[in-house]
């Protein structure tokens, strides 16, 4: 009972379907998670596994047409995000979800500045006048780190590097002090010096705020300086969740197991980085049985025709895996 208490989002069943003239792509088949108060959840995996989509199903800013959530719960504080409507979603989206996208420059907008786009967030959500807007926009630029912030409001996204366009979209997704932060790829076309310091303002500010965060990318060792939870993805399915620690110290699926030797170290001591053969296949051709096996090198004569279940192996352990189950 007190576990349930502790869940902010509660991912039940999710089906999420893209119709397409090349036929109906299973974007995310059956994932079933959850993020408790206060923590951060890595979801990692490669590109086309379902990360995104699961994101953007939560704040229902998939593109329909094409795009349709098939069936499933999304449940934030209890309540299921998929039978709000439209007005419902747009009060809690922005306001308690607020979401960090891949893309910085797309996401703002070029002819508006940076100082007129964060005040419209609060606006919107807050009954504040455009003086006060304007003092709380600055305020949130100065915690994210960026200086001179008063002066940053008069400028246009062009005019800033990547790392402030960053800090910006973080300071925009913190505005209304959400429950949930959602960071999809955060730290994509940054350099390792920016990255680190993105990281570092995200885990200040979850320490500040107490926001739970679910951290998108398909670097593990990325999320390992992040996430106190992982679950992996491959082809629409979760393959493997554990607390951080266990999943790096004791790999389970052959999946993840690849990963994490194609990890890089600094002494070089593994030699030749692994890599994992094959790509991950089209949504729409996807294998019989289990979805990795014509990459795997582990596999048995079940993988090749029957789907493994997701199974749990401990208290906080799953793996969808022939071999454990």
């Amino acid at each position: 009972m007190n576990m349930m208490l502790d869940e902010l989002l509660t991912i039940k069943g999710l089906k999420v379907y893209f119709y397409t003239r090349d036929g109906v792509i299973p974007a995310v088949d059956d994932v079933s998670f959850h993020i408790k108060k206060g923590e951060t959840l890595g979801l990692v995996g490669e590109s086309g596994c379902g990360k995104s989509v699961t994101s953007l199903s939560i704040l229902q800013l998939l593109p329909q047409p094409p795009g349709r959530i098939e069936s499933g719960e999304i449940l934030f504080c209890g309540e299921d995000l998929l039978k709000k409507n439209k007005k419902e979603i747009k009060g809690i989206r922005g306001n308690r979800i607020s979401m960090i996208f891949q893309e910085v420059m797309n996401s703002l907008n070029p002819v508006l500045t940076i100082g007129r786009q964060l005040t419209e967030v609060i606006e919107v959500h807050q009954e504040l006048n455009r003086e006060q807007a304007t003092k709380k926009a600055v305020e949130i630029l100065n915690i994210v780190g960026i200086p001179r912030p008063k002066n940053v409001m008069t400028t246009y996204p062009h005019q800033l590097s990547g790392g402030m366009r960053q800090r910006v979209m973080i300071a925009m997704a913190l505005l209304c002090k959400p429950e949930l932060l959602i960071a999809d790829e955060p730290t994509t076309a940054l350099d390792v010096t920016i990255q680190a310091q993105v990281i570092e303002l995200m885990k200040g500010i979850k320490e500040m705020l107490g926001t739970s965060i679910l951290f998108i990318s398909h670097d593990l060792a990325l999320v390992s300086e992040m996430a106190e939870r992982i679950i992996v993805m491959y082809a629409g399915n979760i393959i493997e969740e554990a607390e951080t620690t266990e999943l790096f110290s004791t790999p389970m699926h052959p999946y993840t197991k690849g990963l994490l030797s194609s990890i890089p170290t600094l002494t070089g001591e593994r030699g030749k980085l692994n890599i994992i053969k094959g790509s991950v296949p089209r949504p729409t051709d996807f294998p019989d049985g289990c979805r990795f096996h014509p990459r795997c090198e582990m596999q048995i004569k079940c993988c090749l025709d029957k789907t493994p279940p997701l199974v749990k192996i401990g208290k906080n352990r799953m793996v969808r895996c022939w071999l454990y189950s």
